[in-house]
């Protein structure tokens, strides 16, 4: 498989994710939210505007990997997004409060991060 065409599905995979992710934060009732880590939650409004940014996301997502040459300012814009939701959550996790699914979620915005960088450097290459 080309590096044009790992790079496609990897961010239609990333936006399935998103997407997955925010409709889970808009549909998860707040008690439940305990399960994830987060104790004494009250209010929706954080909750639900955390999904609509993911879902917003997973539509840029899905635009950069329709055509990678022409939306390649997509691509950085996703760069930007992951590494820095990577540095966010990861401080968040260390200096105000361990919730084991932020620290979850840093690192899985870092490996997300880390797998687009390798392959659009590598398709700049070719």
């Amino acid at each position: 498989m080309k590096t044009v065409d790992l790079l496609s599905v990897l961010l239609y995979l990333i936006a399935l994710h998103s997407m997955l992710v925010g409709i889970a934060l808009m549909a998860i009732p707040i008690e439940k939210l305990e399960y994830f880590g987060y104790h004494n939650y009250q209010g929706t409004f954080f909750k639900i505007q955390g999904g609509v940014f993911h879902i917003v996301m997973s539509g840029v997502y899905i635009l950069a990997a329709i055509n990678l040459k022409r939306n390649s300012l997509l691509v950085y814009l996703t760069l930007f997004a992951k590494f820095a939701a990577t540095v966010f959550l990861f401080s968040y996790y260390f200096f105000v409060d361990p919730i084991w699914m932020v620290a979850a979620s840093g690192a899985g915005d870092l490996v997300m991060g880390v797998m687009i960088l390798w392959l659009f450097l590598k398709l700049k290459r070719t």
